[in-house]
C-alpha cells in the first residue's frame, strides 16, 4: 500500500531567518500533534539545504531538494549533482516540476535522467507530470500525463518502484484554481494503472495544484491521492500542520 507523503515544496523563497522562524514553529506544531502515519518532507532551495538539515536533525522530517543536474560531475556552472545533494542528508528531490519544464525547456527525456540519476545516489525522485487548461480543455489530460511518466518509466525500468509521482494540473499551480477531488482521482487513477503496468503500483501519487488547509481533506481522501506537493501553503507553519494533520 502507497505511503501517504506531505511535501512541501517553497520554491525560491526563504531567507536564513525566515527559515528559521517557519521551522520553529513547525517543529512546535509536531511537537504537538506529530505527523500520524504521513511522513513529511521540506524540498527547500539548494542554497538553505546546509541549514535546514542542521535545524531538521533528528525531527523525523525528511529535507527536500528542488531540482537535481542530470549529471554526476564536471563543467555544468550552476548546476547540482545527486551526489551532492547526498551530503546534506537529502531524501527527497523534486524533478520535472511544471516551472522547470516551463521555464528552464526541460523535457521529459531531462526529467528522467535526472529521476535516474537522483535514484542512482538513493535519493527519492518526486516526478512531476501535468497538463495545461488548454490540454485540458482539448481532451488531452490522459495522452499527456500518461507520456510524461512513460517517459520516465521507460528509463527507470524495475527502479521505478522507488519513485514517487506527483499530479500537477499545470492551470491549477498558483493560481488558486485547484482540481476537484473528482477530477484528481480520475487523473490518479488512471496514473495508477499505469503505474501497475510497469510493476510500480505502490508508488504513493502526490497532488500537487494548489493544495491548501481548506481542501486537503477532500483531496486526501481519495483513494488514489496518497498526498500532497505543497507550494505556498508550505510556507505557512499553521495551514502546512493543518495539510498534514489532514493526512492522519
Amino acid at each position: 500500500m502507497p505511503k501517504t507523503l506531505i511535501a512541501g515544496n517553497w520554491k525560491m523563497n526563504g531567507s536564513l531567518a525566515a527559515n528559521e522562524r517557519l521551522w520553529l514553529e513547525l517543529a512546535a506544531g509536531l511537537a504537538a500533534g506529530g505527523t500520524g502515519a504521513a511522513q513529511a518532507a521540506l524540498c527547500v532551495p539548494a542554497v538553505y539545504l546546509e541549514q535546514m538539515q542542521a535545524l531538521m536533525a533528528q525531527s523525523g522530517v525528511a529535507l527536500g531538494a528542488q531540482d537535481v543536474s542530470a549529471q554526476a560531475s564536471g563543467a555544468y556552472t550552476g548546476e547540482v549533482s545527486a551526489a551532492m545533494l547526498q551530503d546534506f542528508g537529502v531524501q527527497y528531490v523534486i524533478v520535472g516540476h511544471s516551472e522547470r519544464r516551463q521555464y528552464h525547456g526541460e523535457t521529459d527525456a531531462v526529467v528522467a535522467a535526472k529521476a535516474r540519476a537522483a535514484l542512482d545516489a538513493g535519493i527519492v525522485p518526486i516526478v512531476c507530470v501535468g497538463e495545461t487548461l488548454e490540454q485540458r480543455e482539448a481532451g488531452e489530460t490522459a495522452s499527456v500525463v500518461g507520456g510524461q511518466l512513460a517517459a520516465v518509466l521507460a528509463v527507470l525500468g524495475a527502479d521505478a518502484a522507488r519513485a514517487v509521482v506527483a499530479y500537477e494540473p499545470v492551470w491549477a499551480i498558483g493560481t488558486g484554481r485547484t482540481a476537484s477531488p473528482e477530477q484528481a482521482q480520475e487523473v490518479h487513477a488512471s496514473l495508477r494503472a499505469q503505474l501497475a503496468e510497469a510493476g510500480a503500483q505502490d508508488v504513493p501519487l502526490l497532488y500537487g495544484g494548489s493544495m491548501n488547509a481548506a481542501n486537503a481533506a477532500s483531496l486526501l481522501a481519495q483513494p488514489d491521492v496518497n498526498g500532497g506537493l505543497i507550494g505556498g501553503a508550505s510556507l505557512k507553519a499553521a495551514d502546512f500542520l493543518k495539510i498534514i494533520a489532514s493526512a492522519q
